[in-house]
């Protein structure tokens, strides 16, 4: 018999506003879905080929588009499946500290390639009681002091990371806690290339999966609340979203490396799952202009992206000069170092968004960092 995964997802159908369950059946010889109708008890979709959806978008919590409706991945539908692709799925804290926030793009390809996928992702400033907060089980160590006034000393990166055994994987990839050491003795390790001392190290990883779940709830709190504050400053700002298709395509850290390298300071950072409406709401001054709207908003909401704010003097012009024309093609003729040449795929798949229009800037900003962050 073939492999057939199965998860039962909800829709939030908007004209009804009613929240729909799908059994949905996932066939990895031929990357074909089908979905079942819960509530009437009937095919809703027959078994068909939809090369879009990939084995590892399918894991609880997240969200995936299935022909423009995007699903919530809730609860395995079978045994088989939760056995198969459950048992070693594990979450972990990533914690980029303000040492090489700067290169976060580095840390964010070394994530990719160890096969981690980030669910989570937000840039955020502490202060030094939640520091020390984030921190008290440290609190009667010698070291507790300089690890919290560090850590509250400028931008951090809080990442959720999500695969197989996590914890130790990611823990593995940073290396020995002292950089000195990790220098010496796992050279490859992120700490061993990039950390500085034995408080200057990079980041933070998750020592159990107990901890995991406490210091995510930190950071990502689940029952509503907000978590510590974004970074945006909303002022001399331009909006960039690394598009779903380039997130999944584990080429974040590229994109970010070619930005930062490019001299353009990222004051903000975050990942957002759009639903349907908040993308056509986005997009909406192109309906009508642009003959790829349709598509670009399928695109938007198909999966995660990566909003950054890019902040300077001029930031929007000289941002959307480095971004290139909008089709890639176009693109590699005239700018072919542009994001959009070396990233793209197509008019709707280009890697990036960046705002257009200067006056649109901050606007667009907003819309994320305190509509949808709100």
């Amino acid at each position: 018999m073939e492999d057939r995964f199965s998860f039962l997802a909800e829709w939030l159908d908007p004209p009804a506003a009613l929240l729909r369950r799908y059994q949905l059946f996932y066939y990895p010889k031929d990357s074909s879905v089908e979905m079942f109708d819960v509530k009437n008890q009937r095919v809703f979709l027959r078994r068909t080929r939809y090369e879009q959806l990939q084995p590892e978008n399918l894991f609880l919590g997240n969200r995936v588009t299935v022909f423009s409706r995007q699903l919530h991945l809730v609860d395995y539908g079978d045994q088989y499946t939760a056995n198969k692709l459950g048992s070693r799925k594990e979450r972990t804290l990533a914690l980029i500290k303000p040492d090489v926030v700067t290169q976060v793009g580095d840390v964010l390809e070394r994530i990719s390639s160890s096969n981690l996928l980030v669910t989570k992702a937000k840039m955020t400033t502490l202060s030094w009681t939640q520091a020390a907060d984030f921190y008290v089980e440290h609190q009667s160590k010698p070291f507790f002091s300089n690890l919290v006034q560090f850590l509250s000393s400028g931008p951090v990166v809080a990442l959720e990371l999500m695969g197989d055994e996590a914890v130790s994987t990611w823990r593995r990839l940073l290396g020995p806690t002292d950089s000195s050491a990790a220098r010496k003795e796992a050279p490859q390790s992120v700490r061993g290339q990039l950390g500085t001392d034995g408080v200057k190290n990079v980041g933070h990883g998750s020592d159990s999966l107990a901890a995991a779940a406490r210091e995510l709830e930190f950071f990502f709190p689940s029952a509503g609340g907000h978590g510590p504050s974004n970074t945006a400053v909303f002022s001399d700002c331009t909006c960039c979203i690394i598009k779903p298709h380039a997130v999944s395509e584990g080429l974040t850290g590229k994109i970010l490396n070619s930005i930062s390298a490019a001299g353009f300071q990222i004051s903000a950072l975050q990942m957002f799952s759009v639903d349907r409406a908040n993308a056509e709401e986005f997009y909406e001054v192109y309906k009508g202009v642009v003959p790829e709207y349709p598509t670009m908003v399928t695109e938007l909401s198909s999966g995660p992206c990566m909003v950054l704010e890019i902040h300077g003097t001029d930031a929007a012009q000289s941002f959307r000069e480095f971004c290139g024309p909008a089709d890639p093609e176009i693109s590699r003729h005239l700018r072919p170092t542009s994001l959009r040449a070396l990233y793209g795929r197509d008019a709707a798949k280009n890697a990036v968004h960046c705002t257009d229009l200067p006056e649109d800037g901050l606007l667009e900003v907003q819309y994320f960092f305190r509509i949808l962050d709100g």
